[in-house]
């Protein structure tokens, strides 16, 4: 990794028995994120996300090694509080669940949402060797949700028990990066309808009675070892 949007900085270690701060944690996170919506991943520096913070450089560096690393962290640390696993929607029936997992957003916060997705596209475009970093801060909390939700449905029989949801979890999350990250368009209600509509549902409603659903971890995983 390399620091070409600052200067070396001579980062000092930490003290014996001082504790991290997530709190300290979440106001750089924050404030790096503002900074990426305002000037874009070119113009984003450790000197700008410090300011903003109210944080030392050097702290920022003690904790996270390049301007990647801390753009990634921020969005995962964004998609970790769009959705919380231990409060996922209960309607009664999987399509309810999934469609309720979606918050309205005004066009302003969605304008900025698609900003800090671009300044993250824009970087992984420079280093395609963090794509599994941002696989695990973009994708797999929603993936994860989603598993827990169809886990929920085939509990109840609302679904075969033998569906693939460890691929089928990932599907609308994977589709919503794709969408934010390449096609630079914002992840509406009506793209999650016709998703879950003419895909998701289908889909488990054809699903082969002898198929093993691995978690949306193990499914990554297998993936990740078959690339030639």
């Amino acid at each position: 990794m390399t620091r070409n949007d600052d200067e070396s900085v001579e980062v000092e270690p930490a003290q014996p028995g001082r504790k991290r701060d997530p709190s300290r944690d979440a106001k750089i996170l924050d404030a790096t994120l503002e900074v990426l919506a305002e000037v874009g991943a070119a113009g984003l520096t450790m000197d700008l996300v410090a300011a903003r913070a109210g944080a030392g450089k050097a702290t920022i560096y003690r904790r996270w090694t390049s301007k990647t690393e801390l753009v990634i962290d921020a969005v995962a640390h964004m998609k970790r509080n769009q959705v919380d696993l231990e409060h996922l929607p209960d309607t009664g029936t999987l399509r309810g669940d999934l469609l309720g997992l979606f918050k309205p957003q005004s066009l302003e916060e969605s304008e900025r949402r698609l900003e800090i997705m671009t300044g993250l596209a824009s970087l992984l475009s420079q280093e395609q060797a963090l794509a599994e970093a941002a696989n695990a801060a973009v994708v797999q909390p929603w993936a994860e949700a989603h598993f827990a939700l169809m886990q929920r449905a085939a509990a109840r029989g609302e679904i075969s028990a033998s569906a693939d949801i460890g691929t089928l979890s990932q599907v609308i999350p994977s589709m919503a990066a794709y969408r934010t990250l390449v096609q630079r368009k914002p992840f509406d209600l009506a793209f999650l309808v016709s998703m879950v509509d003419g895909v998701i549902m289908p889909a488990l409603r054809n699903q082969p009675s002898d198929v093993k659903s691995p978690s949306p971890r193990r499914a990554a995983s297998v993936r990740t070892r078959s690339k030639p």
